[in-house]
């Protein structure tokens, strides 16, 4: 973040500050008491079951030059502690975010979609690094709050911001696009996750596409070509549209050539051919880095600086990461869960060279609502008419995934009420040369079977 005066912070929130205060200067942003440190402004952001407002003199105590409370609010603080007032801290944080975004230069990148938001952001800030100075968003900070601090991480010295953009009920990308104002919009996929909230896919494709029209005229749109929503979302927008695919697509991937730990394949953009490997097996990976191709060339990058990107990719935790056990490979994809995510990372472990047998074990997937119990099913299914080898279901809305594997080939799918009895069966079963993908929804917890196994 770019040193702001209390002055600027105050105008920039629409807050009120001592006129005495006005010139000291803030360094960085934290809405945790937890983590301050010197020269922060601390927001007291409430909370279901807090109250950022009860934390202020801890806050000063840490080192915070600053904090920004509500209007009314009694805390108890001397006069000489500068006091930002604001008629709300979410809001005053969402417009201190918005305007600081506005006094940048740097050219920003929204992502949105219902997969890969994630691994798309770290191919394209992977790619980026190779020519610019990028600014992305650290872990999951994609939603009302994190993506206003990700914004205020930024500073002049940054060609791009890189940001996620995650949704779960209407109207939440269009207030994510007003606070971040991207140049790029980059929509990933349509899918069903958090279609409890939603109503349908329909809907989501609509609050999806709200990040499309954001865009102006002179910025781009990258869409998925493998997408059948992709062309009304196009419809949607005042910018230039660049599609990804492996058919009719501006930017292709073909000679796709998916190994245990990696994927190769050639990229083909404006007239261009170049080899590329990413160090992450999937053809939906594919697709992710295609995005990235997309971002680099319309930045000048060139073909082969892109690839070297791509190759050079940290992937974040929980995501297709890979873990050695006994001489068998555990594939860690427990950051979350939806239908769509895990078919890909089933399909992926069918796809994947397998010297011994392949495992799935899979938790439940949450916000479905009316389509729960189907799409369980068909996860089962489908993981039994792959060829899977074992389908372990951990937790009650598991269940559906075994039961429909079950129909299957009964001899290969098991079910546990835990993540424990889980692990101990691994622990017991698994040989030299498996393959074992792990997955669920974060209200799963899937982590923990990796913590119970015998890993030494």
């Amino acid at each position: 973040m770019r040193r702001l005066s209390l002055a600027e912070v105050a105008s920039y929130s629409e807050g009120v500050i001592d006129s005495s205060f006005e010139q000291l200067l803030v360094h960085s942003v934290s809405t945790d008491s937890r983590n301050i440190k010197g020269g922060d402004l601390f927001i007291a952001l409430r909370g279901d079951s807090f109250d950022g407002h009860d934390f202020v003199q801890e806050a000063f105590a840490d080192g915070a030059v600053a904090v920004m409370i509500e209007e009314g609010v009694e805390v108890d603080v001397n006069s000489s502690s500068p006091v930002i007032s604001v008629r709300d801290t979410l809001n005053g944080l969402q417009d201190l975010a918005k305007n600081y975004r506005e006094s940048l230069k740097l050219t920003g990148v929204g992502i949105t979609g219902s997969n890969g938001k994630t691994s798309t952001k770290d191919f394209i800030f992977s790619v980026l690094s190779e020519g610019f100075s990028v600014s992305a968003t650290a872990g999951n900070y994609n939603n009302h709050i994190g993506l206003p601090l990700t914004i205020l991480e930024a500073d002049d010295q940054h060609d791009f911001g890189v940001w996620e953009m995650g949704m779960s009920n209407p109207g939440e990308i269009a207030l994510l696009a007003s606070i971040g104002r991207p140049n790029i919009g980059v929509i990933t996929n349509v899918g069903v996750a958090h279609i409890e909230n939603m109503g349908s896919r329909d809907s989501i494709a609509i609050e999806k596409g709200a990040l499309a029209e954001s865009i102006s005229g002179d910025g781009v749109v990258v869409l998925n070509a493998e997408d059948s929503y992709s062309r009304s979302i196009a419809e949607r927008t005042q910018a230039r549209t660049v599609t990804v695919g492996f058919g009719d697509a501006d930017i292709r991937a073909d000679n796709i050539a998916i190994g245990s730990a990696s994927v190769s394949f050639m990229i083909e953009a404006n007239g261009h051919r170049e080899e590329a490997i990413l160090p992450v097996p999937g053809k939906y990976m594919v697709l992710n880095a295609l995005m990235a191709v997309a971002i680099g060339t319309n930045a000048g990058l060139s073909l082969d600086v892109i690839a070297r990107g791509l190759s050079e990719v940290k992937l974040s935790g929980g995501r297709l990461q890979k873990r050695e056990f006994r001489g068998a490979v555990i594939i860690d994809d427990t950051y979350n869960a939806n239908p769509d995510s895990t078919l890909a990372a089933i399909e992926c472990l069918a796809e994947m060279n397998c010297d011994g047998r392949r495992f799935a074990v899979l938790g439940g997937m949450a916000e479905l609502g009316e389509i729960s119990e189907s799409e369980h099913h068909r996860v089962g299914s489908e993981a039994v008419n792959l060829g899977i080898d074992f389908v372990l279901s951990v937790g009650e809305i598991a269940a559906q995934v075994h039961e429909a594997a079950t129909k299957g080939d009964s001899g290969h799918s098991q079910f546990f009420n835990n993540h424990l009895d889980c692990a101990e069966f691994l622990n017991n079963e698994i040989r030299s040369g498996d393959l074992i993908l792990i997955k669920g929804s974060r209200s799963s917890a899937m982590e923990n079977v990796i913590k119970n196994l015998d890993i030494s």
